[in-house]
């Protein structure tokens, strides 16, 4: 099976490429933006390179020849975008429109005329907004964020071109992941390299806001299990962890697996986050077999063997 991987070079397309691997061609594109620097990414693709099955396209989605490249696809994990809600305010939305939206209508418009088996577009729990409890798949979206925003639109496109032409879509809404090649503006990057070199941990809020934090690992057997399972046509899932945490509770955490004592700096609460996000992954239980299993300090501790190593064993 031909199975296309856009923003293969991220954090977690390059993870969903490497297991997809085991038994399948890859073909994988990316075009390097968002902000992960492209040393890194280019070390990721380099990786995936040596095994034999994998097809490595450099170029962006806005301007490569889709409908080509269709011909020879049977399914596709569109992880492409640009991320982030903090950045995603002001001058810079341009770049999320043009990467969450645009890109997103150039691919399914590709798919009209070679229809793949398996059209797979991976959103986030930015959607929600701001919920009390456990957020389900029926309940509104009500993004804070332009990144929210964006990511709902393609959710939207996705349903459009299922409902109008057949693309066999699913969406999957992603809650917090981790691990091994986390972008580096993402919290638990930031706090343990922050931590690693003695600088102040910044810290927008209090402190005291929570989050449902998914492993990489568990992420992944998440994505994968969509993968050839009809029940997941016209579905959305969302794919969260089993442990929830404050964010002073991670860097308690952190302090004991580092041995250091952080310097703590408190900031402005950021504007277009949630106070706190909670998954209901009942319906991914129920029809994927879905069953995250790393539990948060063993995946925090694979984390920072990773970060050590990627600044030089700091």
């Amino acid at each position: 099976m031909n199975i296309l991987v856009t923003g293969a070079a991220g954090f977690i397309g390059s993870h969903v490429c490497e297991a997809l691997l085991q038994h399948h061609h890859v073909i994988g594109i990316d075009c390097f933006t968002g902000p992960t620097p492209k040393r890194w990414k280019e070390k990721t693709i380099d990786m995936l390179k040596k095994h034999n099955r994998f097809t490595w396209i450099e170029g962006d989605l806005l301007s490569l020849p889709l409908v080509d490249i269709m011909k020879q696809v049977d399914v596709i994990y569109h992880f492409a975008g640009m991320p982030g809600v903090r950045t995603s305010w002001g001058t810079t939305f341009d770049l999320y429109t043009t990467n969450n939206i645009v890109a997103t209508q150039r691919l399914l418009e590709a798919c009209k005329q070679h229809r793949p088996k398996q059209f797979i577009y991976t959103s986030t729990s930015s959607v929600y907004g701001e919920k009390d409890g456990r957020v389900a798949e029926h309940m509104t979206p009500t993004p804070l964020s332009p990144y929210g925003i964006t990511k709902l639109a393609g959710e939207h496109l996705c349903r459009v071109y299922h409902s109008e032409f057949h693309v066999p879509t699913t969406i999957l809404r992603y809650f917090t992941v981790y691990g091994p090649r986390q972008r580096p503006d993402m919290a638990f990057h930031r706090f343990i390299r922050q931590m690693l070199f003695d600088e102040p941990i910044t810290i927008f809020g209090d402190g005291t806001q929570t989050r449902d934090f998914t492993y990489i690992s568990d992420c992944v057997n998440g994505t994968l299990a969509v993968l050839g399972n009809e029940k997941a046509i016209g579905e959305t899932f969302n794919i969260g962890g089993k442990e929830r945490a404050s964010l002073n509770d991670v860097i308690a955490m952190l302090e004991e697996m580092i041995g250091k004592r952080a310097n703590k700096q408190y900031m402005n609460k950021a504007i277009g986050e949630p106070k706190h996000t909670w998954a209901d992954i009942s319906k991914a239980e129920r029809l994927l077999s879905y069953n995250p299993a790393t539990p948060l300090q063993e995946g925090l501790r694979h984390e920072v063997q990773y970060i050590r190593s990627l600044y030089g064993g700091s």
